[in-house]
């Protein structure tokens, strides 16, 4: 990053929001993936040392929103829909088109969702107002996690370190420590056995 916080050979003309913290080690392909970043926190996104944020993530964070990726995180082509709080743990990867929602962002209340529908023509923006009926909930996604594409994780899930979800799953419990996930709802596939997390490098060492 740049001391005008510009991105070196970035097609898309923006910079990086002053309250995104990015380590000198990590990668951040463009700025555009601030393009629907509203946070006003301190702090409101963190990248850790050697992580990777690929064309096509997406920061759509609220005004009291905040994000932190620990160390060696390689998300490509991910959504962070965020109003509240998402952590995502060390040497997690998350594969293209991966949505991470901690909030609905609409109500789920017919009547509600219509009244604020028919609001959109009337907005600069044409997007729908935040107007949900609860509040959000944070998601905490482990060490050494593998989000397959196409998944949807919804509010309040925690994702235990070495979890393997697949491709196309929607996560809406939480998910047991070195366990397989898949479905939709993402079901128990199997169980990581020892054997399975040694060959794979998920010792405790390698997770933190």
């Amino acid at each position: 990053m740049n001391p005008d916080r510009r991105l070196t050979g970035d097609w898309y003309d923006g910079v990086v929001p002053e309250n995104v913290l990015i380590d000198e080690q990590a990668y951040l392909e463009s700025t555009y993936s601030f393009q629907l970043f509203r946070s006003r926190v301190p702090a409101a996104v963190k990248v850790g040392r050697g992580s990777s944020v690929y064309l096509g993530v997406m920061f759509d964070l609220g005004p009291k929103a905040r994000v932190e990726l620990g160390d060696y995180v390689l998300m490509n082509g991910a959504r962070l829909v965020c109003d509240s709080e998402i952590t995502i743990g060390n040497h997690s990867l998350l594969a293209w088109n991966v949505v991470l929602m901690d909030t609905y962002r609409l109500p789920l209340n017919p009547e509600k969702r219509r009244a604020v529908l028919r609001r959109v023509p009337e907005t600069l923006t044409r997007q729908a107002a935040v107007d949900v009926d609860g509040p959000a909930r944070p998601i905490r996604i482990g060490a050494n996690v593998w989000i397959g594409f196409d998944c949807c994780v919804l509010p309040g899930v925690s994702i235990g370190d070495g979890a393997i979800v697949g491709a196309r799953s929607v996560v809406t419990q939480n998910v047991e420590p070195y366990t397989v996930v898949a479905g939709n709802p993402a079901r128990l596939i199997r169980e990581i056995d020892c054997e399975e997390r040694s060959a794979r490098g998920l010792s405790a060492t390698a997770e933190r």
